[in-house]
């Protein structure tokens, strides 16, 4: 259940170019691959919502790891935070990827600042036993983060994918990044027969699904054939089963 959490900066450093990892104290004891926090910046109306890109709970303790892009006042703000400062978040939001059956295999694409879920499931997977293989992809060589089982700089993520997929033969295959990567990403999936699981990017004002600011469409599936219904990214997702999306 997602509730108001207090907690202090642990450790915050740089961890690819104008790109931060914070890590801060949490009393929560579960985090699933794919939720987000929503962290409170002061004197300003809207939380930042960040991908978990880390959590580990050991000894009544409860460490959440987050990756941010340097964009505006409110990253600017994280950034000049020190260790021991207090923050103040609303966690955990949204829901979670679903996992494999044992056996399964699973292809993992990360595109820029998407890898940060991408990197919380691969340890998730790894620690379940799932056979996984993730690639990210990064503008240049400075703002790639480390983590991944092979980088791509320059160009797109989805270069030469299908012969990744060809050679590693997946069950299902995860990502998250921009749209025009996402889509891309369940285009290859429904080519392959494959599932696809996605985790949308989107401005999120609230973060609990009321304002209705980040609003997607999606297939209404029924006896009668299929309509379109709308779903909030923030309360709905950030998960989706790609399948499902309407691209617009």
């Amino acid at each position: 259940m997602k509730k108001n959490q207090k907690g202090k900066i642990l450790n915050i450093k740089t961890a690819a170019k104008d790109t931060i990892k914070l890590e801060f104290s949490t009393s929560l004891k579960e985090i699933c691959p794919g939720q987000f926090v929503s962290i409170l910046i002061p004197n300003k109306t809207l939380r930042r919502p960040f991908s978990v890109a880390d959590f580990n709970y050991d000894n009544d303790s409860g460490i959440i790891t987050v990756l941010f892009k340097l964009k505006g006042d409110g990253t600017n703000y994280l950034k000049s935070l020190k260790i021991g400062d207090n923050i103040d978040y609303l966690a955990p939001l949204g829901n979670c990827f679903t996992l494999p059956d044992a056996g399964k295999k699973a292809l993992l694409i990360g595109a820029g600042i998407g890898i940060a879920p991408m990197l919380y499931l691969k340890k998730i997977l790894n620690g379940n036993g799932i056979e996984n293989f993730l690639i990210s992809g990064f503008k240049d060589k400075e703002e790639a983060v480390e983590g991944s089982d092979r980088t791509v700089i320059g160009g797109s993520v989805l270069d030469n994918i299908q012969t990744l997929i060809d050679d590693f033969k997946p069950d299902i295959i995860y990502s998250c990044g921009p749209k025009i990567v996402l889509r891309l990403v369940c285009e290859l999936a429904e080519k392959n027969g494959l599932k696809a699981e996605i985790a949308m990017e989107k401005v999120m004002a609230c973060g609990i699904g009321v304002c209705r600011g980040c609003v997607i469409k999606l297939k209404d599936i029924s006896e009668d054939g299929f309509g379109v219904k709308n779903a909030s990214v923030c309360a709905d997702g950030p998960v989706f089963n790609g399948a499902e999306v309407i691209w617009e």
